[in-house]
């Protein structure tokens, strides 16, 4: 092999896989010297033979028989996305003891295991770094740089495209609308941004991570999910007024032996806190680890050629093996910590309502946490108009069934005109 070199095929060649393209044919010597044995692109499956591609994409390398070229591969690049033809795809690859690298988050959050049994079962690697946040590094360093330690808890932003959203929601004052179609505009949102903004696409990652941190498989189906589309113009003055930033966060929990949480939502940040200051379209993650202690993995999380560096390093040491022997990580799931729900989670909330501003109200609203065991951490308040007050209420840690309740019972309240919004806080 280290003179005929590994066969390697890409499945999907947009924006990503032309990158990925690009690289296998422009640093063809120095990737490699680096993997022991050239990379020999043999085919580029696509769906439409006759579409426009950068001229840097070989036209005689593509191919419409994805099956074929699948069958004559070392290596295959799985860059398709979604769920099927990739998944059987992917299998069929695995299944022959080609290595297989992906980007597919939705294909690994949905059905992890089945191929990572087929990885085994074929005595091949499965990659696949750039599924979680592009060119960030977090799969290698929680699968591989953390494999020693014990992983308490990781907190991340994941999604690009809700972050640029919240940023210039923060930073410009735009409403959600205006800001969303500014990302449209600029590229980072799609003409349906569904995944990205109400968090569908963060939970296939937070799935991903929290299968890697706690040695536990963790689904998709298995991550409670709030997106950013009722975040206000308003939330995000309120927030930057008290100190707090607004984010789309990924959560992922180990409660002792109890068991993990794992969750998505858009949750305030203290200013201080790491991931306050990440802005734009880039994503970051914080791992705790009982001996490491705090780890943030920063960096661009989308796009073209940052997605493909990722892509290229999983290449690389795929190709490595096939040439010098070893294999990747098999999946580490011999932990089975069970998932807690919400009357074993503990978050902290901000309430805010809008209310009657006369006597009495706020010891009835205070006698409402209290029933429920509840205590209120701060309280600010200002005047509406005449006779209306807006309240926000920050709570110590509670249960998340606790919080959820007393929320359901302030709504019953004759003085409280509305709940305005609920958010957790997060990094305190």
């Amino acid at each position: 092999m280290q003179e005929t070199g590994v066969r390697v095929a890409v499945l999907g060649c947009g924006t990503v896989g032309t990158e990925v393209v690009r690289l296998l044919t422009t640093t063809a010597g120095d990737l490699a010297a680096r993997a022991g044995a050239p990379l020999r692109l043999v085919g580029i499956a696509v769906r439409d033979l006759d579409a426009e591609r950068d001229p840097v994409v070989p036209r005689e390398l593509l191919t419409t028989d994805a099956a074929g070229l699948v069958a004559r591969a070392d290596l295959v690049v799985e860059l398709i996305g979604g769920i099927e033809p990739a998944r059987s795809l992917v299998l069929a690859a695995l299944g022959s003891g080609a290595s297989v690298v992906t980007g597919n988050k939705a294909l690994l959050a949905s059905y992890g295991p089945e191929l990572h049994a087929a990885a085994a079962a074929g005595d091949a690697d499965l990659y696949y770094e750039a599924a979680v946040a592009g060119a960030v590094p977090v799969v290698y360093g929680l699968r591989e740089s953390l494999a020693g330690d014990n992983v308490t808890a990781v907190l991340g932003i994941v999604n690009g495209t809700t972050n640029f959203i919240l940023d210039e929601m923060a930073t410009r004052g735009l409403s959600f609308d205006e800001a969303l179609a500014l990302a449209q505009e600029r590229g980072f949102a799609e003409a349906d941004p569904t995944a990205d903004v109400d968090g569908h696409d963060a939970a296939a990652k937070a799935a991903i991570l929290a299968s890697l941190a706690f040695h536990t498989r963790v689904g998709v189906d298995d991550v409670p999910v709030t997106g950013i589309r009722s975040v206000t113009a308003d939330d995000m003055r309120e927030a930057r007024e008290n100190g707090y930033v607004i984010k789309l966060l990924a959560v992922a929990r180990r409660d002792g032996e109890r068991g993990i949480s794992v969750r998505v939502h858009p949750a305030l940040l203290p200013v201080g806190h790491p991931l306050a200051a990440v802005r734009g379209a880039y994503n970051a993650v914080v791992v705790e680890a009982e001996a490491a202690g705090r780890l943030m993995f920063y960096g661009q999380g989308a796009g073209g050629a940052p997605t493909a560096s990722a892509v290229l390093g999983d290449v690389v040491a795929a190709a490595a093996h096939e040439v010098h022997g070893g294999r990747a990580p098999r999946e580490s799931a011999y932990a089975e910590r069970p998932l807690l729900g919400p009357a074993h989670v503990v978050a902290r909330t901000q309430v805010q309502l809008r209310l009657a501003d006369r006597p009495g109200t706020l010891a009835a609203v205070a006698d409402v946490y209290g029933r429920h065991t509840v205590s209120i951490e701060s309280v600010r308040q200002h005047r509406l108009a005449e006779g209306q007050s807006w309240i926000a209420i920050v709570s110590h840690e509670a249960s998340e069934a606790a919080l959820a309740a007393t929320v359901d019972d302030l709504a019953t309240l004759e003085s409280v005109h509305e709940v305005l919004s609920v958010m957790r806080v997060e990094g305190v």
